[in-house]
């Protein structure tokens, strides 16, 4: 039996996982992340991998964004500091392991994921966002995450689609992770005065009839039914899947956000848009991150 190592490398806690060629996640370990010190956490990483002692064909690695696809290198993370900025992440571990390492964002491996375990399974063509704390995406074709030129595909989280509109962080005003992650939508809930802790208290109210409330959930899914509606006229994807938070855990959120997006393309159009909700758990990073090692074995 052959196996991979998947790693997930957060600002908070760094998981490893052993996958086999099934796709199954066969041991995990999860330990903090030094978000300061990439020696440590690389260390850690490298003497979990050491101690598996499997038939290792390779290892798949995401770590936050923005990252150089090309080079294997992290950029200029909001959550990681220090000598993690622009460091040559996978060539670092690959030194460690004597294993080739590969590179990717967590919104790809899940697109990855999907593209092979998950609701894409029968599709050439996958999109897959995820709607959570943030906006994260994935493009995949035949089973192949597309990456663009410089391997910033897909990176849309700052994709203006409200003029002037709501933002936070570093997120421009309007970008889609400013309307429509959970993030934006608490945000803005408190900033009107609503006394809420996550999205879906949002929502509890929008249903209540709280029109504050009513207007922020509109506002969510309308910004990204315009948003799916332009892939779908850019990319013509077989099937767009939603993952995250806000797309599993609120009920009818993804069939309202499919039938928005239906109203906004062409009629002819229409017996093709199929947006569908993520089966994969929380660990469909992982499983992409493996699969991406399995697919660079020589």
């Amino acid at each position: 039996m052959k196996y991979a190592v998947a790693i997930d490398v957060g600002g908070t806690n760094t998981r490893v996982a052993l996958v086999n060629e099934w796709l199954e996640i066969t041991d995990r370990q999860q330990f903090s992340t030094n978000p300061e010190n990439p020696g440590e956490t690389l260390s850690k990483i490298s003497e979990v991998i050491r101690d598996y002692g499997e038939k290792i064909v390779g290892v798949g690695m995401s770590c936050p964004g923005p990252l150089d696809l090309i080079h294997g290198q992290i950029l200029t993370p909001p959550n990681l500091h220090g000598d993690w900025q622009h460091l040559f992440v996978a060539r670092e571990l690959s030194t460690l392991t004597g294993l080739p390492v590969y590179l990717n964002n967590d919104g790809n491996l899940a697109a990855l994921a999907e593209a092979v375990a998950g609701e894409g399974k029968d599709y050439r063509y996958v999109q897959f966002l995820t709607v959570s704390t943030g906006i994260g995406s994935g493009f995949v074709i035949d089973r192949q995450i597309y990456q663009g030129a410089h391997g910033w595909a897909n990176e849309v989280e700052n994709t203006v689609m409200w003029e002037g509109g709501p933002c936070h962080g570093t997120i421009l005003p309007g970008g889609i992770e400013g309307i429509s992650s959970g993030t934006a939508i608490t945000t803005r809930a408190k900033k009107a005065g609503l006394q809420v802790k996550h999205a879906g208290e949002v929502n509890d109210l929008a249903k209540s009839g709280n029109e504050v409330a009513e207007k922020i959930m509109t506002d969510a899914k309308l910004h990204l039914a315009n948003f799916i509606a332009g892939i779908y006229n850019l990319t013509d994807p077989d099937i767009v899947i939603l993952g995250g938070s806000v797309a599993i855990k609120i009920e009818g959120f993804v069939e309202e956000v499919e039938v928005l997006v239906k109203s906004k393309v062409y009629e002819a159009q229409r017996s093709f848009i199929k947006v569908r909700k993520s089966i994969l758990n929380e660990d469909s990073g992982l499983i992409g991150a493996a699969y991406l090692a399995f697919s660079k074995e020589k």
